[in-house]
């Protein structure tokens, strides 16, 4: 991506230009956030205390102390005073702290729940092993094949700023989204088969309720790519940077004009 320059990234500072993604709306999601994080950690501890997948109890624990450290940093980068100092440190924790709430508390939701439901045998257990491989290296994949579809989106000028180059990236993103929605429903298929054919006791409402958690945590590894490009567009440029009073985008300039140290911030 060193290759590409500013204009190459522009079209993904729309959310920042609406203001969904300014300083201010971060920090006040970041608190949110944490009362989300806190229902969801509930519901782990809830259940893995009738699951049967393999060390549950170990699992909310270190989960629980991952999702404490984030709130506790979440508090700090929702401060003004911080966050419109460490403005990228700030977009680098509501990433990871989207991912936990998003990606990882529902993959691990629905784990034990699918464990909380069946009996406890050898063979259970090894299928929740193997389950989790499964999703583990779905996850994988479609967040490989994701971030190399977004750099080739990048190198053909699809982020670009221009009314015919804009009008064209719309309607070519638009068809490309196509065969990963296909995708998405046949992986979606392929889990909801596989719950049930596995584990021929759960209900269908259980089935389809861990089969939906589990696409939501593809679904987040599919966005991943796109948070963690605007997060090297923020070190990278200006432009993706919010002036001293967090309110207001520094203007777009050529590449010889980017960020190269923090100095260069403060004195603007």
């Amino acid at each position: 991506m060193s290759k590409l320059s500013e204009e190459d990234f522009l079209v993904l500072r729309r959310p920042l230009e609406s203001r969904r993604q300014f300083p201010g709306s971060i920090s006040g999601a970041l608190l949110i956030g944490i009362f989300c994080q806190v229902v969801l950690l509930y519901l782990e501890y809830y259940i893995s205390r009738y699951s049967i997948y393999p060390f549950a109890h170990d699992i909310f624990q270190l989960h629980l102390w991952f999702s404490i450290v984030l709130g506790v940093l979440s508090v700090i980068y929702a401060i003004p005073v911080i966050y419109k100092k460490f403005q990228r440190i700030q977009y680098l924790i509501s990433i990871v702290v989207s991912q936990n709430i998003f990606a990882l508390s529902p993959l691990i939701l629905a784990l034990i729940m699918i464990g909380a439901e069946i009996p406890l045998s050898s063979q259970n257990i090894s299928l929740l092993i193997y389950l989790t491989y499964i999703c583990l290296f779905i996850g994988l994949i479609v967040f490989v094949v994701t971030f190399v579809r977004f750099i080739i989106l990048l190198q053909n000028g699809a982020y670009r700023i221009g009314s015919k180059k804009d009008q064209h990236r719309r309607k070519f993103e638009t068809k490309s989204y196509v065969p990963y929605v296909i995708v998405g429903s046949t992986a979606f298929v392929f889990m909801l088969q596989f719950v049930m054919k596995n584990f021929e006791l759960l209900s269908f409402d259980v089935v389809f309720f861990t089969t939906l958690l589990i696409i939501i945590f593809f679904v987040m590894l599919f966005v991943l790519p796109e948070q963690l490009v605007i997060l090297y567009c923020k070190y990278r440029f200006d432009s993706f940077n919010f002036g001293p009073n967090g309110r207001h985008l520094y203007p777009v300039k050529d590449e010889h004009t980017n960020i190269t140290s923090n100095k260069r911030i403060n004195r603007l």
